[in-house]
């Protein structure tokens, strides 16, 4: 059983570590770099996106929340890159990666939520759009602290198993 939520948790993970790394270059980078640089079909995606949904921090661009895009910028795209990679190559640091990922993306949402709370601007479908990257977030962090039950476990670099095996 534990083998399978693990694997539903990867599953969850990678789809969202796929959004990032695709969406953070093409949308959210808009907030803090010239529109210049992008196709004006995502500089007009990006504009209704903040006028339908009532994204006022995209449109406001407070200086709280062009730091948190500038942090995941350099620290969320790529370690959202990094842990697609370490996810389909099934490397052993990818529960480190994924703490320090939900770590940082826990930091950034909770400042961003209670934005949204505290200053009674935002529409409650806003808040529905954030509220599962803080899911997200607290999901890489359990899945760094946790130990996978799927593991083999290990005694130097021989499987526990073998060795049982040996001495029989």
């Amino acid at each position: 059983m534990g083998c399978v939520v693990v694997k539903l948790v990867d599953a969850v993970l990678f789809l969202s570590f796929l959004v990032m790394a695709i969406v953070v270059p093409l949308f959210d980078s808009q907030t803090c770099l010239p529109q210049e640089y992008y196709p004006k079909v995502l500089v007009d995606l990006n504009s209704w996106y903040s006028s339908e949904y009532g994204d006022y921090l995209v449109v406001e661009k407070p200086h709280f929340f062009m730091g948190l895009v500038w942090m995941e910028l350099f620290v969320l795209w790529p370690l959202s890159i990094i842990n697609l990679y370490a996810l389909i190559s099934a490397k052993s640091w990818f529960k480190t990666t994924c703490l320090f990922y939900g770590a940082s993306m826990t930091t950034s949402m909770v400042a961003i939520i209670s934005e949204l709370i505290g200053s009674n601007k935002a529409p409650d479908t806003l808040k529905m759009i954030y509220y599962p990257f803080m899911g997200i977030a607290v999901l890489a962090v359990l899945r760094g602290l946790l130990c996978s039950s799927c593991d083999t476990p290990t005694v130097g670099k021989k499987p526990v198993l073998a060795a049982r095996k040996k001495r029989a």
